[in-house]
């Protein structure tokens, strides 16, 4: 891997920074840069949003400035180290500018899943704490790079659970800041949206995203990077956590999680046979709700006299097509809610955007074979293009991290690197629940169960504030 990046042993090539005339660039020969603010340069809480400026190094190692109309720099040779510690999988990959992974490490969690029954926060931070160093040198040595070929890091920094969000963030600043590397926050739920990117390259803004995963589900119209508008949310579970507690309930092995499990035993059942209702049917808009659709299935199991504490292995050739029957019926009604909330937020999108042509699926939920088939169908109704990541990139992972910290990166959002001797009791910026674009004012949802405290603005609304100030004249 090292003979690819020849010339990132130079200070001055692994790094072309945007520049303007309040902010002064000093490039030495032992560190890789120095950020010094003047006047009124613009900060927001996660980034930092440089005009569109083009720096580049003269021989003389002397900023250059290019034309003032170019509004976009094309950067070379960027490689980023992601790292991902949202939930309960602890992750970290390196990934260059090309789309190229050059690492990806995981460590799961699946023991804990399946002696909780599901997430536990504080046992999943302790397990964090326990191999983030591992995981992080892991991707590191299986690149064959070392800190000083980055050209910077990006981790997680919402929404998720705090307890573990500060595990990765912890860890990047201090990687960051031990090698004086730039920092970008990222949005999980923009780095399952971006990762279609990677995967596709041909790609192009605006499309339509249904985002799904035990925590989320998110319909959004993905205008441009970080600017989406949200079509649609759930008001209470998510599909993943319908599938895990079904998943429970059943006494699958939970090892997997529950959404493989379900998935595979509901090939045995009558996906007719369990007459569940479709949540929501009266709502004419794209948000979801599964707490319901959970009530039904629970209640389905008690009908049946099924005990969850009998394995799956041990139970009778009746018990065992009695739960394959509830899991297939299930995954039938929870899979329609999906389908029927992406066919309208569609006709919402292309209204709005007439140019689209893709629907990406991504998530943990969407490694889903019967997902992804019954997607696949509406899209074609639709005329449009279904996108799905690979299943090792759909659940959480380093590499959609750190390429969403490369398309940040690529305009100049991004933090300078934090201290070396950070302090460890430092406070850190962690956004467990923070929107990913702003609501579409026909999805608005009334429902008292859309729970909005404590919530920090969307990401589309910092970067549109942070656009604006950036382009009014100093004072």
């Amino acid at each position: 891997m090292v003979s690819l990046l020849p010339n990132l042993s130079s200070p001055i090539s692994r790094l072309n920074l945007l520049w303007r005339p309040s902010l002064q660039l000093t490039f030495k020969a032992t560190s890789k840069f120095q950020l010094q603010l003047h006047d009124k340069a613009v900060k927001t809480p996660w980034f930092k949003s440089f005009s569109a400026y083009c720096c580049s190094t003269s021989a003389s190692n002397q900023p250059m400035v290019q034309t003032q109309k170019q509004t976009l720099v094309e950067y070379e040779n960027l490689v980023v180290l992601g790292i991902e510690t949202s939930c309960d999988d602890t992750a970290a990959a390196v990934v260059n500018s090309h789309g190229e992974i050059l690492s990806q490490v995981i460590s799961s969690q699946a023991e804990l899943l399946a002696r909780y029954g599901g997430v536990a926060p504080k046992m999943a931070e302790e397990a964090h704490a326990l191999v983030i160093d591992q995981v992080v040198q892991e991707a590191l040595d299986k690149a064959n790079l070392t800190e000083r070929d980055l050209t910077a890091v990006a981790v997680t920094i919402g929404p998720g659970l705090s307890l573990c969000l500060r595990i990765g963030v912890r860890k990047a600043r201090k990687v960051a800041g031990s090698h004086n590397l730039p920092l970008v926050g990222v949005h999980h739920m923009e780095a399952h949206t971006l990762i279609a990117r990677l995967v596709e390259r041909e790609l192009q803004f605006p499309f339509i995203a249904l985002l799904v995963s035990g925590g989320h589900n998110l319909l959004i119209l993905a205008r441009d990077l970080g600017h989406y508008i949200q079509l649609g949310t759930t008001i209470d579970d998510a599909i993943g956590e319908a599938y895990d507690k079904t998943a429970k309930w059943l006494g699958l092995d939970m090892r997997r999680s529950g959404g493989p499990a379900v998935e595979e035993l509901a090939q045995e059942g009558n996906a007719e046979s369990v007459k569940f209702k479709v949540p929501m049917k009266q709502h004419k808009d794209c948000n979801f709700s599964y707490a319901g659709l959970k009530t039904q299935v629970r209640l389905a199991i008690e009908a049946k006299r099924i005990n969850a504490d009998i394995c799956l292995a041990s139970a009778s050739d009746e018990e065992r097509q009695a739960r394959a029957d509830i899991a297939a019926s299930f995954q039938r009604v929870a899979v329609l809610h999906l389908e029927e909330k992406c066919e309208r937020a569609i006709d919402w999108a292309v209204n709005i955007e007439p140019s689209i042509n893709h629907l990406v699926v991504s998530g943990g939920v969407a490694s889903n074979k019967y997902v992804r088939a019954r997607l696949d169908e509406v899209v074609n109704r639709k005329g449009l293009k279904l996108v799905c990541p690979p299943p090792s990139l759909c659940t959480d992972n380093g590499v959609m991290v750190a390429w969403t910290g490369i398309e940040h990166f690529r305009l100049g959002r991004f933090d300078p690197p934090p201290p070396a001797n950070e302090p460890e009791d430092a406070v850190l910026d962690l956004r467990p629940r923070w929107p990913l674009g702003e609501e579409y004012a026909e999805g608005k949802s009334e429902a008292r169960s859309m729970r909005t405290a404590r919530m920090h603005p969307s990401l589309t609304s910092l970067i549109k504030a942070s656009v604006k100030q950036e382009s009014q004249p100093a004072i």
